[in-house]
Order: C-alpha cells, then structure tokens, then sequence
C-alpha cells in the first residue's frame, strides 16, 4: 500500500481534527433548550456553560504552544484526544449541571491542543507558496462542522435522544484518533531558534494581522448576538430560517477559505485582507436594512466570503514572519492568533450590544463597518 505524502498526510489529519472538534463543539447547540428545561438553568448558567469553554482555550493557549514548539506537533495532538475524548462521554452521560460545566472546560483545552500543533505542523510541511492553500481547506473542513454540526445534533436528539449525538461524537473521535495515530509522524528537523512572545509581539505585522483575526471573529460573534432578534422581530422569521441565514454564511465560508487562501500565496496576504475590509465595510449593515429574507440570505453569502477574505490570510502571514526570522516558533505565534480570535469571540457581542442599545442595530452595524474600513489606515504601507 503506497504511503501518503507526509504534507498530504499532515493537511488530512489537521482537517479532520478541525473538522471533529468544530462539529463536537456546535453539537451542544441544538440541545440547549433541553439542558435548560431538565436541569433548570438561568440566563447566567447558560452563559458560565458557554464561556467555559473560552476561559479553558485561553488558559492551554500558551502551554500548549510552548510544548508544541519545543516537544514536536503529534505529542500534544495526541494528548489532545484525551481531553476530546473525555468531554465527548461527559457529554453523553451528563444529568447535572458542573459535569456540563467540566465537559466543556475539556473541551476548550483539546481545542488548544488540536488547533495550535495542527497549524503548526501545516506551517512546517507547506512552503508559503503553497500555506494559504493549505491553511484555507483546514479552515475549510473546520466550518464544514459549524454547518453540520446543529442540525445532526437537533436531528438525532429528536429520534435517537439526547445522548445520540455524542455517541456519534464518540465515533468521530475514534477516526479523528486513528489519523492523527497512525499518519503522523514527527521527523527531527532543525527548528531554529524558539522566539519568545515578547520577540513575536514586537513584529508590526504579527501584531496587525492578529488584530484582523480579531475583526474576523468579532464579526461573527457580533451577528450571531445580534441578528437574530432582528431578524424575529422585523421579519418574523422562524428559527428554522433565522438558522438558515447562518448557514448560508457559514456555508460560502467553508467554500471560498481555500480559494482566499490560495488567493493570498498568489497576490499577498495584506491585498487580500484589503479586499475584505473593504466589503465588510459595505457589506455589514445590510442584513438589518433589507426587507426580505432573502435579500438577507444573499447578504450573508456575501458574509461569508468576506470573513474568508478576512480571515484566510492571518494565518499564513503569521507563519512567513516566523519563517523569516529562521525560526520555526509557529505555535507560538498561533496561540497569539488563538488570543485575538478569543478576544474578538468576546468583545463582539459587548460592542455590538452596547451599540443596539443605543442607537439600534442598523445604525450599529453601520459604526462596525466603519470600524473595518478604518483598519485600512493601520495597515499603512504593509507590502503585499
């Protein structure tokens, strides 16, 4: 039997533990009604359940980076799958509200310990010609599991039980663990120096593409917090087809990542992150302006293709500045991505709100928009 490629074998493991953790991650969201009902959970229990997941993910960030850069790639990933595993059976046999609680937390530690070493080892077996390609279908595959994951969750729920989907997670997590298994492989090479964190921060570019990530992630979170109520409100719209709005999103993501990424190796990431402020800015305001659902379906498609150009670029540009400092560090520079996007998850919905409040949401949107077009002027003269 003939042996893949070790890059081809590193970019199919690292898509499918995206794609396995993404999908584990947003089977919880269908069942939440259920939880809230039998368990008896309050608006503030909910949101402690959620945002343990963030609190875990930002406290592993940088030991898993640190170990990542110094021990190799396939240790932590494989070490990950404990914490995967874990939280997957937590999941399933959970009837009180701190098992959630710890499943979840779990849940943002194997996270850390699948995206960082997995970006990293793309970074190592991919040359910058090629990273944005490769980067982009990893993106890709990971929200291929934001799209699927709520409705196999809501649909095995309904005719399987509330243990079903993670029995199902179970099993991915089997797949997810021969690959990472059985096609990694961790070649001694020369690393180069590891940089420090102080050493990556004082890179501009470093520093400005993690604030992109920032933008790309608050744009989701601000929409997802906001949206919906407009939404049901304005357009009487069902959940069934606020949800659809979201895939749709979710759904030209999934498709143009890998084209944005290999856009960026052709053109340059700074064009390309160009080209997505642009159209963030114009195109932000408009799902709470047009007056048909799907007049708001098409701008979310739009939606989409801008978080890609956004979004796509951040990654690669990270790992040619680590490149071009004769260091192979990349881990460490992702747990500063991973940092970014975390903040972004979290300040999204503060602004966002604190903006509908006082002066409702299309005017909201619009100061968003605003706020990415004004990132333009922080690029400055930042080459191609």
């Amino acid at each position: 039997m003939r042996r893949l490629a070790p890059s081809t074998a590193a970019l199919l493991v690292t898509s499918l533990a995206f794609h396995v953790d993404t999908l584990l991650y947003y089977l919880l969201v269908p069942l939440l009604p259920r939880y809230a009902r039998d368990l008896g959970l309050n608006p503030l229990k909910v949101g402690i359940l959620f945002g343990s997941y963030a609190v875990a993910l930002l406290l592993a960030t940088f030991p898993v980076a640190i170990l990542t850069d110094r021990y190799g790639r396939r240790a932590p990933m494989l070490w990950g799958l404990a914490g995967l595993a874990a939280t997957t059976l937590l999941f399933a046999v959970s009837s009180q509200y701190w098992l959630l609680v710890l499943a979840r937390f779990l849940q943002g530690i194997a996270g850390a310990a699948t995206w960082l070493p997995g970006m990293a080892l793309l970074a190592d077996h991919f040359p910058s010609e090629s990273r944005g390609r490769a980067m982009g279908t990893a993106f890709a595959a990971a929200n291929l599991g934001v799209l699927l994951g709520p409705p196999i969750s809501g649909f095995l729920d309904q005719h399987a039980g509330p243990s079903a989907p993670f029995l199902l997670g179970a099993g991915l997590v089997v797949l997810d663990a021969a690959g990472r298994a059985f096609l990694l492989s961790d070649v001694p090479h020369e690393r180069g120096p590891r940089l420090p964190f102080r050493q990556l921060l004082s890179n501009p570019v470093i520093r400005l593409f993690a604030g992109a990530m920032a933008l790309g992630s608050g744009l989701w979170a601000l929409l997802e917090s906001t949206l919906p109520l407009d939404l049901d409100h304005r357009l009487a719209l069902s959940p069934y087809r606020i949800g659809l709005c979201f895939a749709a999103a979710a759904l030209t993501q999934s498709i143009t990542s890998p084209l944005m990424g290999r856009l960026s190796d052709r053109i340059g990431r700074a064009k390309v992150l160009r080209i997505g402020l642009l159209l963030a800015l114009v195109l932000l305001p408009l799902p709470a302006l047009l007056p048909k659902a799907w007049m708001v379906v098409v701008a979310m498609l739009g939606l989409g293709t801008t978080a890609s150009f956004i979004m796509s670029p951040c990654s690669p540009a990270m790992a040619d500045q680590v490149e071009q400092q004769g260091s192979q560090s990349f881990a460490s520079a992702f747990s500063i991505l991973n940092l970014a996007y975390s903040l972004g998850m979290m300040v999204g919905p503060l602004v966002g709100g604190a903006l509908v409040q006082a002066l409702g949401l299309p005017a909201a949107l619009g100061i968003c928009g605003l706020g990415f077009g004004s990132y333009l002027f922080a690029l400055g003269k930042l080459s191609p």
